[in-house]
């Protein structure tokens, strides 16, 4: 692999071609110093997070990432469908994201209204919300893509927690407009997800790996580990994605509190490596 902060050559190149680095997976390193370093090891895209792009300032982020040649493979995050500005929220995403030339927003639908039980009613808002918000999305050229996440996250993150519940919802909407994420981190446990991956063909918008450790931390959202440190068949995702159809970037999206300590030139590099080797 080529060192931190050198070029990649050839090989190196068509390696990383549907490469991308999640910034998040880095959460420490500067918008302008992450940017330099995936330019610099030669990576062609980048996922991105509207807090981080919001300090920088939107216009300025675009210019960098522009400027640098890298792409916008996504951006996080939309969803939240609970909160009680959700809607300007995601007209705003939407809108970032087709500024910074970005044609995926990632949607992480939230959890139970607060003081409800009633999942089936809170996973049907969010297909109405959805609803609400694609003709804007189809306008702007952005597609709104639906993440799934790990059943352990719904009653206060996602209620959306299967992929096949995800398709319930996209299939209804042109795949331009509406798909779906597969995320290793919360699909890789479910029996039924090579099914729903071929299922899902063109309403793929987005893939996304890490891996899974245990024990999972306290709180468990920061239990993913970079590709290759756990138990997740990355290779076997990914050819099941390749096989439905789906060309797009690949992300390494990693939320993980000793990674994020590291230098992120190190994590990168790390990131790069587990990519090779456990999924391209």
């Amino acid at each position: 692999m080529t060192a931190p902060g050198q070029p990649a050559g050839p090989a190196n190149r068509e390696a990383l071609r549907r490469f991308s680095f999640n910034q998040a997976t880095a959460q420490h390193w500067p918008l302008p110093d992450v940017v330099a370093g995936c330019a610099a090891a030669g990576v062609p895209g980048i996922g991105l997070w509207r807090e981080p792009v919001a300090e920088y300032g939107l216009a300025r982020a675009a210019k960098l990432v522009r400027d640098a040649g890298l792409a916008v493979t996504t951006l996080c995050r939309g969803g939240f469908f609970t909160a009680d500005d959700w809607w300007e929220q995601n007209l705003r995403a939407i809108d970032e994201a087709a500024a910074l030339n970005a044609p995926v927003l990632v949607l992480v639908s939230g959890g139970l209204p607060a003081g409800s039980k009633d999942i089936d009613g809170a996973r049907a808002r969010v297909a109405d919300a959805i609803a609400e918000l694609a003709p804007h999305a189809d306008a702007a050229g952005v597609t709104l893509a639906i993440e799934p996440l790990h059943p352990m996250f719904s009653a206060d993150r996602c209620v959306i927690a299967t992929l096949g519940q995800a398709l319930d919802i996209a299939e209804r909407f042109d795949p331009g407009v509406v798909g779906v994420v597969v995320d290793a981190y919360h699909v890789w446990w479910d029996d039924t997800v090579y099914t729903q991956i071929a299922r899902a063909g063109e309403w793929i918008a987005a893939f996304q790996v890490c891996d899974w450790v245990t024990p999972l931390p306290e709180g468990v959202l920061l239990g993913r580990a970079l590709p290759g440190d756990g138990c997740i068949e990355l290779r076997r995702l990914r050819e099941a994605v390749d096989a439905a159809g789906y060309t797009g970037p690949i992300e390494v999206e990693v939320f993980n509190a000793d990674v994020w300590a590291r230098p992120g030139e190190q994590t990168l590099a790390a990131a790069i490596r587990g990519y090779l080797h456990e999924v391209a």
